[in-house]
């Protein structure tokens, strides 16, 4: 659904009644988000923009992310797209080839703006051949969210948590401690001779496999990367290793945690009510997710903590992904665009959005900013900002031709083996050879 902000709408029409800029003169920039938690700050920083621009206003709007995507592509066909959009790194290449994006190097170039103030290797992500298509706005890393009440019930310490081991052998002290934490409606753990695997009451990891497609941020990457594992032979590589016994090991292991062993919430409550939903209805004890979620999970009814990944065979590893905002080619009023755009970029906006603590913005002072915040709150989320400064710690969105295309092939084919109908085994080099047709 989406929601306009009445707030920057009335700011601009003050802006244009106290500070004498007649509405001929003025240009209307149409930015769009997905995520209504990051609303405020950016509308702080809009405000922030138009009293220093005003002759731009700028009208926000946000939608869910299924509508969002759905959304800006009709408008790059109907031309009632954006003028600047929040943009992913799984959807950008296909704007590229699309030709709906506009290269802003020259600009960058032209202004002297630095993109070396930015996490490394987040402004890299976004330039192609000495084109660029945005300038980063944030970074994410994942962790694991944990119930304090279920992990203190079933006698599981927060430094048990923060020190899991796993293997796709025997999944290490992982899968221990899943076990411990799926309980039965008599009380008993998975463990126990007396376990109901017909009466569980509390699981003790919930996916959400239903997202997983071909990068798994959430759901496979910061086990399967573990392994030594990579997609593919590398940013805009043209060769994906889906068929990696690696790879094929550690799907069949997160899978089997619903199929076999019932530590975890089946495939069907997972995509009928979202690991968020079960988590905070106490349905499962553990989950994985990203940093853009904290706020989601500190809204629970209970005490809530966030803890390192576990350790693979090759340590700890998070996907680092970042979002940056994109000028659409159909933009009326481009060179407006630009200067919004470098504003969404520079510190002076970034500092807004690491004091509202929603996100970890790209510049490292506005994210200590956020760090601090949540620390005066008595949250502690260093478990993401660890994970980011670890060495080998991260490892960089999978950026290639042809991402919807592989999403929707690996997406057909996770689901199938996620409900049990088909071997990871079977199904997954098949699906490797189709997606490296594309190229």
């Amino acid at each position: 659904m989406k929601r306009f902000s009445v707030f920057t709408i009335l700011a601009a029409i003050l802006l244009i009644v106290v500070g004498g800029v007649s509405a001929q003169d003025s240009v209307t920039l149409r930015y769009w988000l997905w995520d209504t938690n990051q609303l405020p700050p950016y509308e702080e920083c809009a405000a922030q923009f138009m009293e220093a621009n005003p002759n731009i206003i700028i009208e926000i709007e946000q939608r869910g992310w299924g509508d969002y995507w759905t959304a800006i592509t009709s408008g790059f066909v109907t031309g009632d797209a954006p003028d600047v959009f929040t943009n992913h790194l799984a959807k950008y290449p296909e704007f590229v080839e699309l030709g709906q994006i506009v290269d802003i190097e020259p600009w960058v170039e032209r202004d002297g703006v630095p993109t070396d103030i930015y996490y490394p290797g987040l402004a890299e992500l976004w330039a192609r051949d000495g084109a660029r298509y945005g300038l980063p706005k944030d970074y994410d890393t994942v962790a694991v969210v944990y119930n304090a009440e279920a992990l203190e019930a079933a006698g599981v310490t927060v430094e048990e948590v923060n020190s899991m081991t796993w293997n796709p052998e025997d999944g290490g002290t992982f899968d221990e401690v899943l076990a411990r934490l799926t309980i039965d409606a008599n009380g008993n753990n998975a463990l126990s001779e007396d376990f109901d695997a017909s009466n569980i009451v509390q699981f003790g990891f919930a996916n959400s496999w239903g997202d997983a497609q071909a990068y798994g941020q959430t759901e496979f990457s910061w086990l399967s990367h573990t392994t030594g594992w990579e997609y593919n032979n590398g940013n805009w590589g043209d060769e994906y290793y889906y068929d990696d016994e690696r790879f094929i090991r550690t799907i069949d292991y997160i899978t089997g945690l619903w199929l076999d062993k019932n530590y975890a919430a089946p495939f069907e409550a997972q995509t009928s009510l979202g690991k968020l939903a079960l988590f905070q209805s106490g349905e499962a004890a553990l989950v994985v997710d990203g940093s853009w979620m904290i706020g989601s999970y500190l809204g629970s009814d209970f005490e809530v903590g966030f803890a390192r990944l576990p350790e693979g065979p090759e340590g700890r590893k998070s996907m680092f992904n970042g979002l940056a905002d994109s000028i659409w080619v159909g933009s009326e009023n481009p060179d407006e665009a630009w200067e919004w755009v470098k504003f969404l970029a520079s510190p002076q906006c970034q500092n807004i959005v690491g004091e509202s603590a929603v996100v970890f913005p790209a510049i490292p002072e506005a994210a200590d900013t956020s760090l601090a915040i949540r620390a005066e709150a008595g949250v502690d989320v260093s478990a993401f900002v660890n994970q980011a400064a670890e060495e080998g710690g991260t490892f960089l969105f999978p950026i290639t031709d042809f991402g919807g295309e592989i999403a929707t092939i690996m997406d057909e084919a996770m689901e199938a083996i996620a409900l049990g109908q088909v071997e990871a085994a079977e199904i997954l080099p098949e699906v490797n050879a189709e997606v490296n047709d594309l190229f």
